[in-house]
């Protein structure tokens, strides 16, 4: 038996001005044949997965390329079909295999392209064949398209937000692939459209007992996999949203029930899901009166983790007004100042203009008097078993405080502490901690903090479905309008 694996993945925020092209992935992670590392990254984790399988069956595995882009803008077109194509070639070139097995994201969107993954999927059927097994691993904010679950045999998500299971589901995805090659099972696919798009943190209730009772599903024999696809609102394509995924071994009437009733369950959360969002001024307020300390605030809307620059100054310029002197913030993307700080050296005390460069919505440039405490190349921080690139970083200290601002010249939501302590800042010595992130931090920041606030600063982000300009998306679901399901019933699909 021959199995090849590869990965492409990305997430695309439609609305973003940060586009993407080859550096993107180049700067992020790009692996070709043979050179992924012994350590996963989010998407390429079925590498890792295949490695521990496969080889122990007697069977072989070929390796194509992985590659990564930090979420951004607009895939650069010829940039997706380069890559695309040079996968296609490696698997071209492998053929006969008996399953191709793909670590995707499932938002990306290119120029032409509304979804490379079904684009991607489809090419790979036809040149294995109706025959070979298809099984793919997604990130759950993403865009679960009909074509997909089409072309494929296997589709799962992580289930975790934040994602600390991704290594565990690509174990899963690999074992059900290999028991379809083995003739074991017969994948059989239902999937409902919720008809929301909603911010779904599983460390939080209601979806902590959702997704704990999702595992207890699948311990069913006839229920091989149930995921959940948030959905990326800051995607404008056609089939954007929340959707439910059942597949069960063979039994099309037990995946339709299952996806029909936990669909409208999660369409119940409604509203519930996302953790109180409060204004800067009040989330410093209550930070600065805590005695749980460090107190973590997550700017959530500026992270780079949802496509934007991830350079907004609005929080801040928000704490220096009222009067913080002891903090520290991760990161500002700035590579421009990052490359002023590293040629005046560590030590140094210049004058700096930081951060609000990307757009008019997320504050102005900063201008102070800064010490450069700390410069490090080819900086990075954790993701569970991941190593996140962070590029060229700094750790600058602005004159007449202790607050320590870590800038970056690769964009990176804040995942772990280490994002300060790689760069010479004690993160539990700190009072405050300034971190641009919606919800991956989450886990390892609670591990040194029992105070986190979720702060809304507005911008850059398109945060409220009700005012993004969607022209792509255009069916009825909620927060758009109210009562969605009212006025279609065509919301259950089946494979």
């Amino acid at each position: 038996m021959r199995v090849f694996v590869a990965s492409l993945a990305t997430e695309t925020n439609t609305f973003s001005p940060v586009f993407t092209d080859l550096a993107s992935f180049k700067e992020s992670f790009y692996a070709p044949p043979g050179e992924h590392p012994a350590t996963p990254t989010l998407c390429s984790a079925p590498f890792i997965a295949c490695r521990e399988k496969i080889p122990a069956l007697g069977w072989e595995l070929i390796e194509g390329t992985a590659a990564w882009a930090e979420p951004g803008g607009l895939v650069n077109r010829s940039t997706y079909e380069l890559l695309r194509d040079e996968i296609l070639g490696q698997l071209s070139a492998a053929l006969p295999v008996n399953a191709v097995i793909l670590g995707l994201h499932g938002a990306m969107v290119a120029d032409g392209y509304d979804d490379c993954e079904g684009d991607l999927l489809a090419r790979v059927r036809a040149l294995v064949g109706p025959t070979a097994t298809i099984a793919a691993e997604f990130d759950p904010h993403s865009h679960l398209t009909a074509k997909r679950v089409e072309q494929a045999d296997i589709l799962l998500a992580f289930k975790e937000f934040p994602h600390t299971d991704f290594v565990d589901r690509a174990r899963d995805l690999v074992d059900l692939a290999v028991r379809h090659v083995q003739g074991e099972i017969k994948p059989t696919a239902a999937v409902f459209d919720c008809r929301m798009i909603e911010v779904l943190p599983t460390s939080l209730e209601p979806m902590r007992s959702f997704v704990d009772r999702l595992h207890q599903l699948e311990q069913e024999p006839a229920v091989l996999s149930i995921s959940v696809i948030h959905g990326f609102m800051a995607g404008d394509v056609p089939e954007m949203g929340t959707r439910l995924l059942v597949i069960t071994d063979n039994d099309q009437a037990r995946a339709d029930s299952l996806a029909q009733s936990l669909g409208m369950e999660l369409f119940s959360f409604r509203g519930k899901t996302r953790p109180p969002y409060i204004a800067p001024e009040l989330a410093i307020a209550e930070a600065q009166a805590s005695s749980r300390q460090p107190v973590v605030i997550a700017d959530v809307w500026d992270n780079p983790g949802g496509g934007v620059a991830g350079d907004s100054t609005l929080v801040l310029q928000k704490m220096l007004d009222m009067g913080v002197t002891d903090a520290a913030v991760g990161t500002i993307w700035d590579p421009m100042a990052v490359r002023f700080c590293v040629a005046a050296g560590e030590g140094a005390k210049i004058r700096l203009r930081f951060g609000g460069k990307a757009g008019d919505n997320a504050g102005a440039p900063m201008d102070a008097w800064v010490e450069i405490r700390r410069v490090v190349r080819d900086a990075v921080q954790s993701f569970g078993d991941s190593v996140v690139p962070l590029g060229d970083s700094v750790c600058i200290r602005l004159a007449d405080t202790a607050i320590d601002v870590v800038l970056n010249s690769n964009r990176s939501q804040a995942f772990a502490p280490d994002l300060f302590s790689n760069l010479g800042i004690d993160p539990a010595a700190k009072p405050i901690l300034l971190i641009k992130s919606t919800n991956h931090f989450y886990d390892a920041f609670a591990a040194i903090s029992q105070h986190i606030i979720y702060c809304d600063a507005g911008g850059p982000y398109p945060s409220n479905p009700v005012t993004s300009n969607y022209r792509k998306m255009t069916r009825p679901i909620w927060p758009i309008v109210e009562n969605p399901h009212a006025l279609t019933d065509d919301t259950l699909e089946t494979r």
